[in-house]
């Protein structure tokens, strides 16, 4: 079987997105979440966060570019870990609400992270 890219899921009760089991190795390490670019979420692997995205956010103290992607994504960030039993986490209320979703979601992997927008943003 190939490379997992896309897939489909139903929040639960408690806002509980579940990783396919193919998936969870990625995440074993921790998850983040953070608004993305536009109204949806970015979703990493905490090591892709400490390796990439915390380099890319340093860039030049003067730089004002910078400093607003700082603010885009350290706002509301948060930091989980998968579930041993069923590979879930809890998406915090506050970013569910930025990215529209109310229950279904879709996850599109975005180079190193995933994308999570709302099912109804992409009907």
């Amino acid at each position: 079987m190939g490379k997992i890219d896309y897939f489909e899921r139903k929040l639960d009760d408690k806002r509980r997105l579940t990783v396919p089991s193919e998936l969870r190795s990625e995440f074993e390490g921790g998850i983040v979440v953070t608004r993305g670019f536009g109204k949806y979420l970015h979703l990493y692997p905490k090591s892709v966060w400490e390796e990439d995205m915390e380099v890319a956010l340093q860039g030049d103290i003067l730089d004002e570019r910078v400093a607003d992607l700082n603010v885009k994504f350290r706002s509301g960030k948060s930091e989980a870990e998968l579930d041993d039993k069923q590979g879930r986490f809890m998406i915090e209320q506050h970013l569910v609400e930025y990215a529209g979703i109310d229950r279904e979601v879709i996850a599109v992997r975005a180079g190193r992270y995933w994308r999570l927008t709302a099912k109804e943003a992409n009907a």
